[in-house]
């Protein structure tokens, strides 16, 4: 089968067709719910959590307005704001990633200083290597979430012209893209062996593969730019094959080398080259490298509103070998996902992980009856377990990483992995089992998260991770994360809403937090 020409390549479609323009008003009257919901109010216990969780977000944005406005993220203790390497040369990763946030809370002020930053000052014409992964969760969905939430054009034209940007990374010989891509104007470069627009993969991925959790975590968002756009090509992307027969919409090319190549005892080995689409090495993880990979096969089938048959089943399978292999129970009788390393298993849990327990939920809510069962009660053991490297601790805020060996459960053992950097995973899954099953605990434990929160991570000027949760006098590390803003209060804040708001009906949320609209129907103008 025929790779899709490279982008440059292409033809200029547009002409030969009548402009596509995709129908919002339709797109909003297919909406079951009011997006910020509308159901009367509840006890004044959770309004009033919900109001100081809101305070919070104003806070930090307010904060971040102020030092580091146009930067990526706010260094709180120094009062300025930081940059970093990973979106090359993309600047205003927290507007962009708060901009959805702001928008549900009815923050209206600050959206529309958001909004604004995004109308005059969001350049897209950077030089230098961003990763793919990063600017798509952020950027790509950040944008689309926001126009879908407000129907405004100026996020609509940016994700999709922020999109064209990232196809030259699908052009290598399997079209599994490579981790890092350079933003530049695409074409030649006076140094004529450096080619714009060209990608390669991240250092210190084994021999210059790509990562499952990257690659694999494109499909919700490149097909939402094709539904905006008009333009199959984001879609062929993430699906290499013309619509047909033969090739139903949005069959990914990258399913497709997966669907092809051998799968070790059923699992997803963390690295693939993108040269022969064969497994680099067989470190398997539902954690950092792994985690969003499994999430977007589950979510690809809501979004589709259950009609991905694909990607449903692909990920009945892969939690199916997971259940078999990696699931352990500690002699505490702790319920933890291990890592497994060319099948010797390393008993530790990453925060990364903790996502687990909502996801293995929101797919038990799908299953037949004796799944859904076994599913929903793995979901709430997961999730218990990662309570429970909060609550030993003694600032009651997770480690980045924690352990189930002899003496030791559910704590950081090494020094290196006892921070906590604002991560949104453990109230993800609280909120997620919150909606699913209605049991109190998942809001007390949240409060638990934002007093906790508010005790070790506020400073004077926003937020702050912390170098070692295991001492209640600790370190700062000195970065607002922007996905704070974008996940970890958002999930916060929608554990203490009613259910309809940005309801689980109605969106689906990416891996950044973003929420996607599920394709109820198709609107074309």
């Amino acid at each position: 089968e025929g790779r899709a020409q490279p982008a440059s390549g292409a033809p200029p479609a547009r002409e030969t067709r009548a402009p596509f323009r995709f129908d919002y008003e339709r797109f909003r009257r297919s909406l079951r719910h009011p997006v910020r919901g509308g159901r009367p109010g509840e006890d004044p216990e959770t309004r009033a959590r919900r109001m100081k969780i809101k305070e919070m977000m104003k806070f930090a944005w307010d904060n971040y307005k102020q030092y580091a406005l146009g930067k990526n993220e706010l260094r709180p203790l120094t009062k300025n704001g930081h940059i970093g390497n990973m979106f090359g040369g993309l600047r205003g990763a927290t507007v962009i990633d708060a901009l959805d946030t702001l928008y549900i809370m009815e923050l209206e002020e600050e959206f529309q200083e958001a909004k604004e930053w995004v109308e005059k000052s969001f350049d897209l014409n950077v030089n230098g290597e961003a990763s793919l992964f990063e600017v798509n969760i952020r950027y790509i969905g950040g944008l689309l979430a926001t126009y879908y939430l407000t129907g405004e054009e100026v996020f609509k034209s940016k994700a999709l012209e922020l999109g064209e940007k990232l196809l030259p990374a699908f052009n290598t010989p399997t079209g599994i893209p490579r981790g890092v891509i350079n933003l530049g104007r695409q074409g030649t470069h006076p140094h004529k062996h450096f080619l714009c627009g060209m990608s390669w993969s991240w250092g210190w991925a084994s021999a210059g593969s790509s990562i499952l959790a990257e690659f694999g975590t494109l499909h919700l968002e490149f097909l939402h730019l094709s539904e905006l756009s008009g333009n199959p090509v984001f879609a062929e992307k993430a699906s290499n094959s013309q619509p047909g027969p033969l090739h139903p919409p949005g069959v990914m090319n990258i399913r497709r080398v997966l669907n092809r190549v051998e799968k070790p005892q059923g699992l997803y080995p963390n690295f693939l080259s993108p040269v022969t689409g064969s497994w680099v090495q067989h470190h398997v993880s539902i954690g950092g490298l792994g985690d969003s990979f499994y999430e977007y096969l589950i979510k690809s089938w809501l979004m589709s509103d259950k009609k991905d048959s694909e990607a449903k089943k692909m990920y009945d399978d892969a939690l199916e070998a997971i259940e078999k292999h990696l699931v352990k129970k500690s002699a505490g009788g702790l319920t933890y996902i291990a890592e497994w390393r060319g099948g010797i298993l390393d008993h530790k849990m990453g925060h990364l992980a903790c996502f687990s327990g909502g996801m293995i939920a929101l797919g038990a809510e799908h299953a037949a009856q004796e799944r859904r069962q076994r599913h929903m009660e793995l979901a709430a053991e997961i999730t218990s377990t990662c309570h429970e490297s909060y609550a030993r601790s003694d600032t009651k805020l997770g480690p980045e990483a924690f352990r189930f060996d002899a003496g030791s459960e559910a704590m950081a053992t090494r020094l290196s992995e006892r921070y906590y950097i604002l991560r949104p995973e453990v109230v993800e899954s609280y909120m997620y089992l919150w909606r699913l099953t209605h049991d109190p605990k998942y809001r007390h434990w949240g409060w638990e998260v934002v007093k906790a929160l508010e005790k070790h991570c506020r400073v004077e000027a926003g937020f702050s991770g912390i170098r070692d949760v295991y001492t209640t006098t600790p370190t700062h590390d000195n970065m607002q994360q922007s996905f704070f803003l974008a996940e970890t209060l958002k999930y916060l804040y929608l554990l203490f809403c009613e259910d309809d708001v940005l309801s689980l009906e109605d969106w689906v949320f990416n891996t950044e937090a973003h929420p996607l609209p599920i394709n109820h129907t198709d609107f074309k103008a």
